[in-house]
């Protein structure tokens, strides 16, 4: 790729271990969390990213990969490009009614690729160490349980998200399966942790802001330590 179509522009190196949020805004929070002096990576196309030492002294990387698919794929290509070698998505989903409740964290065992980009790249699972690791690390209040990524917002395309619900998955969202597979295409080892933030067909039954705040806070410690505690993968 030449320069003038990278998505990402570096300003810092990319660490072999990076958190995966959608959101800028929680790019920013969970660099404030979990690493010591944050540095700014990244801030083209509005993708925040950060590095610097975690708790562990150890080089974190925290780079957003904006909404959808597409954009999750062509941000991990890249910064596997860089260095990264484990790769851990910690975002949002929405899970069926009676399913887990909002605030729960789920943990993806496996993915339902119904989203375009990762139905093009060929679609990827987890990888074993991580997801164990991801366990470890939750403890008995998470769920281990298949997600399932669609195109497009649960209400705007209902239908999807109950599609993916008949075949099993207990979360739906719109990045994991992006990240996963192209995590795989490019040699990586990749997993994803989220978090219930509401249930689908169900508008009332969102978590509010602070409440989702208080739980990206607990996914950036379940996969931080995740990453501290796996082994790094061979260069």
């Amino acid at each position: 790729m030449t320069s003038g179509r990278l998505v990402l522009r570096p300003h810092e190196p990319v660490a072999e271990r990076v958190l995966l949020p959608a959101d800028p805004g929680r790019a920013l929070r969970l660099a404030q969390q979990l690493i010591d002096g944050p540095k700014m990576l990244n801030h083209h196309r509005g993708l925040w990213g950060y590095t610097g030492p975690a708790a562990d002294g150890r080089p974190l990387t925290i780079q957003s990969t904006g909404l959808g698919g597409p954009s999750a794929a062509t941000v991990v290509a890249e910064l596997v490009g860089l260095g990264a070698r484990r790769l851990i998505r910690v975002g949002t989903a929405d899970a069926p009614a009676g399913g887990a409740a909002p605030g729960t964290l789920v943990i993806a065992e496996g993915v339902l690729a119904r989203d375009g980009a990762s139905r093009a790249l060929g679609a990827g699972g987890p990888d074993r160490t991580l997801l164990e690791a991801l366990r470890t690390a939750a403890g008995p209040g998470a769920r281990s349980a298949l997600v399932a990524s669609i195109d497009l917002l649960p209400e705007h395309d209902p239908a999807a998200a109950r599609a993916c619900v008949e075949d099993g998955a207990h979360a739906v969202d719109l990045t994991s399966a992006a990240v996963l597979a192209a995590a795989a295409r490019h040699g990586a080892a990749a997993a994803c942790v989220l978090g219930i933030s509401g249930v689908l067909a169900s508008g009332d039954a969102r978590l509010d802001q602070a409440a989702i705040e208080e739980v990206e806070a607990e996914l950036g410690r379940v996969a931080a330590a995740a990453l501290s505690d796996a082994p790094a993968a061979a260069a």
